[in-house]
């Protein structure tokens, strides 16, 4: 049986195109929205959701083309682009009666909380970002042999057809080794938990593959755009990551700031999945995005 986060209730709710997006809801008040990472989905979220429904109503859905929402054929770079991504959950929130929440994404998720910061900052509040830095940027603090710790973000950047082929025919080994390699601990994904994200995954894999083919290509053209036209993020904004700037030689802080005048820039010495490992750490960084 698939895992739940206890006491929240589940919804299947159209996304901005009328793709189907599921997840879980929980808690009364001022309504917070957690984006999962890859290769997870909205269960990610159920420590630090059940804490935070304590005094907010937490939304966790599935990204499109993850868990168990919908998976739309990749016939155009705008289905899995972070722009289209980031309507799915402004169209979701405002489903269930929020036409402004603070958003908090992990990983993929983050990449698509920060396009929504962009695209509608009459709409989120609050900013929470954990353990990546924007895709524009992405790509410029990977070079040389340190890249190799990315290789899937090259693999799946490829023309579609070997990509997929190539995780499909393994796809638990593939997924299951990030599951693994960036787990901070032994006790951070259960077996059940484990198994949940592989089963999830296994189902996915064109969707997850043309989530990240965007990522290197429409989604930088969108950042670029932004850039160059001076566009930032207006709201308060929390990054929380690994020390990856000393890891990859660049100034993390600084590339977050270029972005986010208003900016509480964090360091962990949690694993890549942090929400899981050290949820009390960032439940609090989330209780204190939200009282700025």
């Amino acid at each position: 049986m698939t895992p739940t986060i206890p006491g929240f209730g589940h919804f299947r709710l159209p996304g901005a195109d009328g793709v189907e997006l599921a997840g879980a809801v929980g808690g009364h008040g001022s309504p917070v929205v957690l984006l999962h990472g890859f290769p997870q989905t909205h269960l990610m979220w159920r420590h630090v959701a059940e804490r935070l429904a304590a005094e907010h109503t937490v939304i966790c859905p599935d990204l499109r083309g993850y868990g168990d929402s919908g998976k739309p054929a990749a016939d155009s770079p705008a289905v899995y682009a972070k722009r289209t991504m980031a309507a799915d959950v402004v169209a979701l929130a405002a489903a269930l009666g929020h036409d402004r929440f603070a958003l908090v994404g992990h990983d993929r998720g983050a990449l698509v909380a920060f396009r929504a910061g962009l695209d509608h900052p009459e709409t989120v509040t609050h900013l929470g970002i954990l353990d990546v830095v924007p895709t524009l940027d992405m790509w410029d603090v990977l070079h040389g042999v340190s890249a190799a710790v990315a290789f899937h973000l090259y693999l799946m950047a490829q023309p579609p057809g070997l990509p997929e082929t190539m995780i499909a025919g393994s796809a638990d080994a593939f997924f299951g080794s990030f599951l693994d390699a960036w787990s901070g601990g032994p006790d951070g994904l259960p077996p059940e938990v484990r198994a949940a994200y592989l089963r999830a995954s296994r189902a996915a894999v064109p969707s997850i593959v043309a989530d990240y083919r965007a990522s290197a290509g429409v989604d930088i053209e969108h950042d670029r755009a932004d850039l160059d036209a001076g566009t930032r993020l207006t709201m308060p904004v929390t990054v929380l990551q690994q020390d990856w700037g000393a890891q990859l030689g660049y100034d993390a802080a600084a590339v977050w700031r270029a972005w986010a005048p208003d900016l509480d820039h964090r360091l962990t010495k949690a694993g890549h999945f942090m929400a899981e490992e050290a949820p009390e750490e960032v439940t609090a960084a989330i209780r204190d995005l939200l009282t700025r």
